[in-house]
């Protein structure tokens, strides 16, 4: 079983080239004894623990990589047992989510074999399995798509520095002119909005709208049914619903009329388990108020798609104003707490205001308001309290 499974292993590492090192290559400490890497499918975690192991300081018998997706394996425990045997040190788990209980698996791996494992799965993975209770034992990471910064940097091969939100408010006309003293922003910045949250664009430019139309098709065709009971025809309510939210406007969910164009009458507990599946599977973005258990049955403020490539995939047209709060929405997920704000579009961090438009956008919902700031599209560089768009794509 080994020597199938290490053969796969070269074969795997000598087809992967992919030499850029994303964000999180610096900030995952993947130390500890089990680690979860989540996040959307496609945004590049095979590329990485790929990267991870060649570049690990260890003999080739003392890492092992292995895909649950491809490979047919009778159990995760018997694998590792036989690695452990065999002093192997370093065991990735790839595309686990696909693996059926591979919660009391990793447990049992973890309980009795001295061995570190490194796993990657869906965004929607879940770990509260009662008969494993992995939440306890894992460190967990969540990775995103290609920032507008990375896309610039594969684009142009180019280094170029993340800002926090922080520096990108208080010095943004500094930054936004040293920045473009290294690019040309405006075609690349469209390029971005269209194809470059995922790095697989790079692969193939001319077909990438219609593979990512495909990428998630597969998370909600395979991905979410092997998280979350479902059936098949909540496979195709799940797809109509996320054309329905790409052919809106910046959407504030009627539930009863949406309900009404699901077909759903009064299932409204359906409903909300269907959004929260897609929120979860990074179709989605779901901005909630803040209430005591974060319940899946509370009503979203707004849902997005959960970047702007979505748009271009799924829309024939695509409404400018949603793609501006999509983008912001996306480079603001898993970095700053976002709300929607009672004046503006959203409240960041609890005391940030910000209003999204294009470059004519004036001050006049937020005026007087502190720490409140104009996010203008079509604009190079800001003044005052009005700040380019683009600007937020070097958050990470």
């Amino acid at each position: 079983m080994l020597n199938e499974l290490r053969e796969y292993q070269r074969t795997i590492f000598k087809k992967s080239d992919f030499s850029y090192k994303r964000y999180f290559h610096k900030s995952l400490n993947l130390d500890k004894k089990l680690v979860g890497i989540i996040g959307a499918r496609g945004v590049g975690k095979t590329t990485y623990l790929i990267q991870h192991l060649k570049e690990l300081d260890l003999p080739f018998s003392k890492k092992l990589y292995i895909s649950a997706d491809t490979i047919n394996i009778p159990s995760l425990f018997e694998v590792a047992n036989a690695f452990y045997k065999e002093e192997g040190e370093v065991l990735v788990i790839d595309e686990i989510h696909k693996y059926k209980n591979f919660e009391i698996e990793l447990k049992k791996i973890y309980d009795i074999l001295d061995l570190k494992v490194i796993f990657s799965g869906s965004s929607a993975l879940r770990l509260d399995n009662a008969k494993a209770d992995l939440s306890r034992r894992a460190i967990i990471y969540t990775v995103d798509g290609l920032s507008f910064r990375e896309f610039i940097e594969l684009s142009k091969e180019i280094s170029l520095p993340s800002f926090t939100l922080e520096e990108i408010l208080k010095n943004h006309i500094d930054i936004a002119y040293e920045l473009l003293e290294k690019f040309n922003l405006t075609l690349l910045f469209r390029e971005y909005l269209k194809s470059g949250y995922y790095p697989f664009y790079f692969e193939d430019k001319e077909n990438y709208l219609l593979k990512l139309n495909q990428t998630i098709n597969t998370v909600i065709e395979v991905d979410i049914p092997s998280i979350f009971p479902i059936e098949y025809n909540s496979v195709q309510n799940l797809k109509k619903l996320v054309r329905l939210l790409c052919e809106s406007h910046p959407y504030t969910p009627n539930m009863k009329e949406l309900l009404a164009k699901m077909d759903m009458k009064d299932n409204y507990k359906g409903l909300y388990r269907f959004i929260e599946y897609l929120n979860r599977a990074k179709i989605f973005i779901t901005l909630k108020p803040k209430v005591k258990g974060d319940s899946i049955f509370t009503k979203p403020d707004k849902i997005y798609l959960n970047n702007t490539n979505l748009h271009f995939a799924y829309c024939q047209n695509s409404n400018i104003g949603t793609l501006r709060e999509v983008f912001i929405a996306s480079m603001l997920q898993n970095r700053q707490d976002i709300e929607v704000a009672k004046k503006g579009d959203f409240l960041v961090d609890g005391k940030y205001i910000l209003e999204v438009g294009g470059k004519r956008k004036k001050y006049k919902q937020i005026a007087n308001i502190k720490n409140s700031f104009v996010v203008a599209d079509d604009i190079e560089i800001g003044n005052g309290n009005k700040i380019p768009l683009w600007l937020f794509g070097f958050l990470y």
